[in-house]
């Protein structure tokens, strides 16, 4: 299956890209081989550099590596092919404006029948390529919508939040719906269920790890495909898998957490939300 990676920081992380393992991943070898990207946050914009071919031989990934690009809040993801062709419209992460600001999707998983499921011929979102993920952002930014009419006032975190737990839910019902969800001031996570090496489809779908430490600290491991390069930084690492020999923490199928300048702000089991 697809692989996901996120961070949220106090202070812009440089990431870089480079180190083999996280490559591997995205390798022929591997069932990830059907292209990648990232999406670094700049205020309400984006850079966002994506690739049809394998991260492992991808020539994007060493012009990541080489620019030492920064950001507070990355998101990432590696691609296997379950619906739609391999093409740049259909490589991840996908995104959009919504209210004056860029909004950023990753989905690890396989939403089955969300065509027939999910009407999105009432809003102003259209799918560009022909994936299901691509469409599944469509409808959350369908219902998002309405909290960003005004383009200076920053919408309430817990009804962002009631929002993205309640679209989630939604898919959860479709099929596997990891996702990682930023709209330019939080970092969402929700967690499903993913196939596992055993080849069974069960949680975790995603991992997450806090950590607070200055980066030449024993407490500031190198991350398996990235180095964190930063002064003292409070960070939040999320993945489908766990990418360094710290205790992450495998997340419940519904789980969903809001992530600001790396600390937890709000989470929800995917039937109320509270503040954290």
């Amino acid at each position: 299956m697809c692989e996901l990676f996120g961070i949220s920081s106090n202070h812009p992380v440089a990431l870089t890209m480079s180190l083999e393992e996280f490559a591997r991943h995205g390798s022929p070898e591997r069932s990830t081989r059907d292209g990648w990207g990232i999406a670094y946050y700049h205020g309400r914009d984006v850079r966002l550099i994506k690739d049809t071919a394998p991260a492992a031989s991808s020539e994007w990934l060493g012009f990541v590596a080489g620019h030492c690009l920064r950001s507070p809040t990355v998101l990432s993801h590696i691609r296997h092919a379950t619906q739609g062709d391999v093409c740049y419209s259909n490589t991840q992460p996908f995104e959009r404006e919504l209210g004056g600001r860029r909004h950023v999707l990753a989905h690890n998983g396989n939403l089955a029948d969300i065509r027939a499921a999910v009407d999105l011929s009432g809003g102003g979102f259209r799918p560009i390529g022909d994936t299901d993920s691509e469409w599944a952002f469509c409808a959350l930014l369908q219902r998002m919508a309405p909290l960003w009419r005004d383009p200076a006032r920053l919408p309430d975190l817990d009804r962002r939040l009631e929002v993205f737990s309640g679209f989630a839910a939604g898919m959860r019902q479709l099929g596997p719906a990891n996702f990682l969800y930023a709209d330019g001031d939080a970092l969402f996570l929700h967690a499903d269920r993913r196939r596992q090496a055993d080849g069974r489809i069960v949680p975790p779908g995603l991992w997450r790890v806090e950590r607070e430490c200055a980066p030449d600290s024993p407490g500031h491991p190198e991350i398996a495909g990235a180095a964190l390069e930063t002064e003292r930084q409070r960070v939040v690492l999320a993945a489908s898998v766990p990418l360094t020999g710290e205790a992450w923490h495998p997340m419940a199928r519904g789980e969903v957490v809001a992530l600001r300048q790396g600390r937890i702000v709000a989470r929800s089991d995917g039937e109320s939300s509270a503040q954290g």
